[in-house]
């Protein structure tokens, strides 16, 4: 099911939820909505599932005007964050629901529901929960009976709604992975929702940044990330250090340090420098003088807080080093420059 959305608005009360939504989603694609909270996301899948209505603007399901269709012939599929899942009604009936409550004329006989049924327990891997409640079964466990059941009504599309924000840290991970391999199978068009930078990187084909209301960059995950179209969105998108400084004859001249970087095609005057810590180097060489104010033990590596004079935020450096004897200690000076960045004119 291919997607078009044209100046779509939607606001509640006074507040301007989504402003001018132009959009357009390809027949099978994995959209990741991502954004702060307050960005609008989760109203873009509320008028894309035909829970609200635009106050103005048009959706488009194939050729059809969605405005024409109630929300069985949309055939959508959400899933929630909560599950939502009947707590009276084992695995089994809790994925047979939708199909229970069709009208008899497109209601399955018995003995294909049960088939069908059978085989989207099988497909995600739950099989051997079908008699059990869901007080009797783990999160993720209901995260793929609610993923079950959305898939029974055979959706002409997949809304996701933060569905692992209630999950731990490892099974988010397993999830994620087996929700993707799950969509490649299944070729469905689906658009999940998240505030989740790693999660957004990690499962799209295609990734839409949103803030208050609007879009503010919309392309592949790699070029989201290493392109990001302003400060807002290399700040959002993982890890960032932030220099404030300023632009002069295209050189980056950071507040307090006496190096200058090469900024070429940004405007002359206040600027702010982006970079991630794993793109920060110390060095022997001329670079920016900090202090060493924090040393944390990652995985495979370290991660030294620095600070700089006239800087007010604090610099993360990812250091790889194994050797104990390398890594700096507490209350050294340093030398630290950004190997990849970007320039960004203030306001930018």
């Amino acid at each position: 099911m291919r997607i078009a959305l044209a100046g779509v608005h939607k606001r509640y009360d006074a507040f301007p939820a989504l402003r001018g939504i132009d959009l357009c989603i390809a027949s099978g694609q994995l959209l990741v909505v991502l954004g702060p909270s307050g960005a609008g996301k989760t109203t873009l899948l509320r008028v894309l599932a035909g829970l609200d209505s635009p106050d103005s603007g048009s959706i488009l399901f194939g050729a059809r005007d969605a405005a024409a269709m109630n929300l069985r012939e949309r055939r959508v599929g959400l899933v929630s964050q909560h599950y939502a899942l009947f707590p009276h009604l084992n695995v089994f009936e809790n994925v047979a629901f939708g199909l229970r409550a069709r009208a008899r004329r497109e209601r399955p006989a018995p003995a294909d529901l049960r088939r069908r049924v059978d085989d989207l327990l099988r497909r995600v891997q739950i099989a051997d929960l079908r008699d059990r409640l869901p007080s009797q079964i783990s999160g993720g466990q209901m995260q793929r009976v609610a993923l079950a059941r959305a898939l029974a009504i055979e959706p002409s599309v997949l809304l996701f709604d933060e569905p692992f924000g209630a999950l731990d840290a490892k099974v988010r991970r397993e999830l994620r992975g087996w929700l993707r391999q799950m969509h490649d199978q299944t070729g469905y068009t689906t658009v999940l929702v998240t505030h989740d930078q790693e999660e957004a990187l990690e499962l799209a084909d295609r990734v839409l940044v949103m803030r208050e209301g609007r879009i503010v960059q919309d392309g592949s995950p790699d070029a989201v990330y290493t392109n990001p179209a302003d400060a807002f969105v290399f700040d959002f998108l993982g890890r960032s250090n932030r220099l404030d400084g300023h632009v002069r004859g295209g050189s980056f001249h950071p507040d307090g340090g006496i190096v200058t970087l090469p900024c070429g095609g940004v405007a002359d005057g206040p600027a702010c420098l982006y970079a991630r810590p794993h793109d920060m180097a110390l060095t022997t060489e001329a670079g920016l003088i900090a202090q060493v104010t924090l040393v944390q033990r990652r995985a495979g590596r370290h991660v030294l807080t620095l600070t700089l004079p006239q800087q007010s935020d604090r610099l993360e450096v990812d250091f790889g080093s194994q050797d104990a004897t390398a890594v700096p200690v507490v209350g050294e000076t340093v030398c630290v420059l950004p190997v990849r960045y970007r320039v960004f004119a203030d306001g930018a």
